[in-house]
């Protein structure tokens, strides 16, 4: 009996040491390398931080390039998904909404073109990046209110399109953020 209460301790402990100095120091380590420096990537216009590259934010505008859903009105510190599952009444009807909408935006556009990822939110309700095909199929909405010719938009968001992570793992996306803001300076210039 002692034995047993002697090791649930030391493994304890040799956990608390592990999870709550080790690992922590190793991540903030490792994130000191990466591009925001373990600070989050800022994207800024002008000498002014207008957001993170990795937390989503809402686009409404017809002008610029809409995100995906959020569950959480894009609310960083409280992020989560809806919980509701893909039968529950309220959650089909919020999809069907947002799929009206984007028919009401986007003339000419079938139901069945729209990507999934425009007309459902994601886990963390932050996400900050869109499909190609989402991103492609807002072209000529964006090119009408900017007066500007499709191909220059179209030409925006393959420059904006990063491929899968290390080109093997997940599609290719485009980060909406990045690329509204890369169309302001193509509007400004």
């Amino acid at each position: 009996m002692k034995s047993y209460f002697l090791s649930a301790i030391r493994m304890t402990l040799v956990l608390l040491v592990l999870l709550c100095v080790i690992y922590p120091l190793t991540v903030a380590f490792i994130a000191r390398f990466s591009p925001g420096k373990g600070n989050g990537e800022t994207v800024t216009v002008n000498g002014k931080v207008v957001g993170y590259a990795l937390v989503g934010q809402s686009f409404t505008a017809p002008q610029y390039f809409w995100g995906r859903p959020s569950a959480v009105s894009y609310n960083a510190a409280g992020s989560a998904g809806s919980n509701k599952g893909p039968t529950n009444p309220d959650y089909l009807q919020e999809v069907k909404n947002r799929i009206d909408t984007l028919v009401k935006y986007h003339p000419g556009l079938k139901k069945s073109d729209i990507p999934t990822d425009m007309v459902t939110a994601s886990g963390s309700g932050l996400d900050p990046n869109i499909s190609v095909e989402g991103a492609m199929m807002q072209v000529s909405r964006i090119a009408k209110n900017r007066n500007l010719k499709p191909e220059q938009v179209a030409s925006l968001v393959a420059q904006a399109t990063s491929g899968p992570l290390f080109g093997l793992l997940g599609p290719s996306r485009v980060n909406v953020l990045k690329l509204n803001v890369s169309l302001d300076r193509l509007n400004n210039n």
